[in-house]
C-alpha cells in the first residue's frame, strides 16, 4: 500500500539493512518502529518489527536465571570478508564439506538433522578469508524457527545437494520455497557481476510506497557434492540443463577436496570483494592483513575500517596500486581497487 515514508524512517530501515551485530540490529528496529507512520496500512509491518524486537531482545538477553536457554545462539557475529551461509536438504553432505572446507569439526552422520546449531569456520583464499556458516539442514517438513535471524547476517548461501540423490533436483525448488515463507530469497545474481549503483541516481522519494525491510535477497551458488562418486559428473552435466532456477553450479567433494580451490575464487570474484592495504609515512605496507571491501567503496569507508572516527577526520590519502603514479594523493570519495595500498592523512 502506498504510503508516507518519512526520510527518518527510510534511514533507519537502511541501517537495520546493513548492521550485522545483533544489538545494533535491535536498535535500528527499536528506531524504525518509532519512524514507521502509524495507520491501518502498516498494521502487518508494525507487528512484525515489535516480534523481531522481542525476538532479538530475548537472545541478547540469554537465558533466565535458573532456567535452560530454549535454543542455540541464533545468528554468529560475521567476520572474514563475507559471511556464506551452508544450507540444504538433509544428508546432502552439508557438515562434512564445511568441515573439508575450513577445518571445523562439524557432525556429520548418515542420518538427517544430525547439525543442530549454527557452527562457524573459516575458508582461507590466498590472504584473505570466507566464514562458512553450517545450518540445520531443511526439509519439506521441517526448517528450525530461527534459521531467518541466523541468515540475516548472511552475505551469500551455498545450496548443497547430494548429486547422486534422484531426487537432487525437486530438493533446489524445496529449499527455496521454505526460505521464501520466512522471506529470504535465494537468487542467482551476485553482486559482483552488477555494476555498482550510482548513488545520485537513489531517489529521496517520502512519498514511496512502503517496501519491506524484512525481504532479503541471498546470492547463491548450488554444490553439486559428493561428485567422487560414480557417474557424478555426468550428473551435474545434466542438472545443468534441468535446473529451472538461474543458479550457478560448483561440482565439489568433501572427500577428494575437489572444488575447494574453485569456491575460494568463486566466492572473492563474485561478491566483488576488493583489498586494501594501508601503510604509514615512511614505512612498507601491512601485508599481513588487508581490509577488505566491495568494488565501487571508497578511500572514505577504508578509514572507516581503520577506525570509527578516522573517517570525519580525514584529509587525503596517498595512493600505491591503481593510481597514475606511486604516491598520488586521492580525496575520500576515491573508489579503491584490489592490492590497493593507501597512507591516509587526517585533520
Amino acid at each position: 500500500m502506498p504510503t508516507n515514508v518519512t526520510a527518518d524512517y527510510k534511514k533507519a530501515e537502511q541501517a537495520f539493512r546493513a548492521a550485522r551485530e545483533p544489538r545494533e540490529r535491535l536498535d535500528c528496529l527499536q528506531e524504525m518502529l518509532r519512524c514507521i507512520p502509524k495507520h491501518k496500512g502498516t498494521e502487518h509491518l508494525q507487528a512484525d518489527i515489535k516480534s523481531r524486537i522481542k525476538a532479538l531482545t530475548e537472545e541478547l538477553a540469554g537465558p533466565r536465571k535458573g532456567a535452560a536457554r530454549t535454543g542455540p545462539a541464533q545468528t554468529v557475529r560475521a567476520e572474514g570478508a563475507a559471511q556464506i551461509a551452508l544450507i540444504g536438504p538433509p544428508n546432502s553432505g552439508k557438515s562434512s564439506l564445511h568441515g573439508a572446507l575450513t577445518g571445523s569439526h562439524a557432525a556429520a552422520a548418515p542420518y538427517a538433522f544430525t547439525t543442530k546449531e549454527a557452527l562457524p569456520g573459516m575458508l582461507p583464499r590466498e590472504d584473505v578469508h570466507f566464514q562458512l556458516i553450517d545450518l540445520p539442514p531443511v526439509s519439506a517438513d521441517y526448517m528450525e524457527n530461527w534459521m531467518a535471524n541466523a541468515l540475516q547476517p548472511a552475505d551469500a548461501a551455498l545450496l548443497v545437494i547430494d548429486i547422486g540423490d534422484p531426487d537432487c533436483l525437486e530438493h533446489v525448488p524445496m529449499v527455496c520455497a521454505q526460505l521464501a515463507s520466512r522471506k529470504i530469497h535465494l537468487i542467482g545474481r551476485w553482486p559482483g557481476s552488477d555494476t555498482p549503483p550510482d548513488p545520485a541516481d537513489a531517489a529521496d522519494d517520502d512519498d514511496a510506497p512502503l517496501q519491506d525491510p524484512f525481504h532479503i535477497e541471498l546470492p547463491t551458488l548450488v554444490i553439486a557434492n559428493k561428485v567422487d562418486l560414480s557417474d557424478a559428473r555426468e550428473d551435474v552435466s545434466v542438472m545443468r540443463e534441468l535446473l529451472d532456477e538461474d543458479f550457478s553450479i560448483l561440482a565439489m567433494s568433501a572427500k577428494t577436496g575437489q572444488g575447494a580451490a574453485e569456491l575460494g575464487d568463486f566466492l572473492f570474484r563474485e561478491l566483488g570483494i576488493v583489498r586494501v592495504y594501508t601503510k604509514s609515512p615512511g614505512k612498507a605496507r601491512e601485508t599481513d592483513k588487508p581490509f577488505t571491501l566491495r568494488r565501487g567503496q571508497t578511500v572514505e569507508d577504508v578509514a572507516r575500517l581503520v577506525h570509527k572516527d578516522m573517517a570525519s577526520k580525514l584529509r587525503y590519502a596517498r595512493l600505491w596500486g591503481s593510481g597514475r603514479f606511486d604516491g598520488q594523493q586521492v580525496g575520500p570519495h576515491h573508489e579503491v581497487n584490489d592490492g590497493d595500498v593507501l597512507e591516509l592523512h587526517s585533520a
